[in-house]
């Protein structure tokens, strides 16, 4: 049984692990030091995660921020301060194909929204078919794509950039 919570500043160490191991792959952009500036952030207050355990086994996590990364996709009627930009989604390689990604990222929308957020958007490689189905389960629709080769080296180089109003 998967069990979804906050995570709080003392998951920071098992993210890291998760993440590092369980993220990369061929369409991740997971540089070392933007993972440990995302956990700081969670440490801070300033980024908030969902996290999925089975048992004690963390399996799985979506890392969010209030940030306006891409304010011109952004609809005209939301203040930048009422965007979100989700940081990272990862799932245990055991547990991938299970919707886990999909139920932490819609929990992750709902936490937002709670908190005044209007508006949320995500980015993943264009070809990257497993993080395009969990957004697409979560209500993101695509909202642009552009070449991005300083994160994107294999396939198409490309970035998609989903959003979704809360």
């Amino acid at each position: 049984m998967i069990t979804l919570r906050p995570a709080t500043a003392f998951d920071a160490d098992a993210l890291r692990e998760l993440i590092l191991i369980h993220g990369p792959n061929p369409w991740n952009w997971l540089p070392p030091e933007g993972v440990e500036a995302t956990l700081m952030q969670l440490v801070a207050g300033q980024a908030g995660a969902v996290l999925a355990e089975a048992g004690p086994q963390l399996v799985g996590a979506v890392i969010h921020r209030r940030e306006d990364t891409y304010p011109a996709l952004r609809p005209v009627e939301v203040p930048a301060v009422q965007t979100a930009f989700i940081v990272e989604a990862v799932v245990h390689r055991d547990h991938a194909g299970q919707g886990i990604g999909a139920r932490l990222l819609a929990s992750a929308c709902a936490h937002l929204a709670d908190r005044g957020c209007l508006w949320v958007v995500a980015d993943r490689h264009e070809e990257n078919a497993a993080s395009a189905g969990m957004m697409r389960k979560a209500g993101f629709a695509e909202l642009a794509v552009y070449d991005d080769p300083q994160r994107r080296t294999s396939g198409t180089g490309r970035t998609t950039v989903c959003g979704r109003y809360l």
